[in-house]
């Protein structure tokens, strides 16, 4: 046995998160799809829109901690590219979040540019694709500012700060009990690069 913490994924509803938290993991990971350079949702079909699988598996994380006392936390992983996602993944019940594409458009990253979809490799039957992202920023610029751009893209921390202060949230945990309104187009989700609508 390694005595290390184990986060699963990935998954998108609330039957499966539970079952893989009644594995005795320490975090699952949400998504099927959202991400701007993966291509399962086209390729297999499947998929859930990412506001709708973090709520579910949120619930199901939370009904978990109610029966057994122990909190797996849940980690939003696709379909973030402004702060405005970021704050939505919070509210929707996200402990963290994974973020591909915002990461990849700083000056510092090694792809220059370049963001590639990470779903399981087949050689017969691929899933993900290549998307240039262009490099936008310093990673410092692109998490915690200043910025003047307006499209929420930079200062991926000011906006959650800013969220947390308008939904009365001193704490992660806190934007749980925020009202969330609107999910995405499954098909569209996450898909700016792909759709080219940059």
């Amino acid at each position: 046995m390694v005595n290390v913490p184990v986060v699963v994924g990935n998954c998108v509803s609330y039957n499966v998160a539970l079952e893989l938290m009644e594995t005795g993991i320490h975090g699952v990971i949400v998504g099927v799809g959202p991400g701007a350079a993966c291509t399962t949702r086209e390729v297999t079909a499947v998929g859930v829109p990412q506001v709708t699988a973090t709520l579910d598996c949120a619930a199901a994380r939370d009904d978990y901690l109610e029966r057994t006392g122990r909190y797996v936390p849940i980690i939003t992983d696709g379909g973030i590219r402004t702060g405005g996602d970021l704050c939505k993944a919070f509210v929707c019940g996200a402990d963290a979040v994974m973020l591909g594409t915002s990461l990849a458009q700083a000056e510092e990253a090694p792809g220059k540019g370049f963001n590639w979809g990470m779903a399981t490799p087949h050689a017969a039957l691929p899933r993900g694709t290549r998307v240039e992202v262009g490099v936008k920023a310093p990673l410092e610029r692109i998490l915690y500012g200043p910025t003047s751009k307006t499209d929420g893209t930079e200062n991926l921390m000011g906006a959650l700060e800013a969220c947390m202060g308008m939904v009365g949230a001193f704490t992660i945990r806190e934007m749980h009990d925020a009202q969330v309104v609107i999910a995405p187009s499954i098909k569209t989700e996450g898909k700016h690069y792909q759709l080219g609508l940059n």
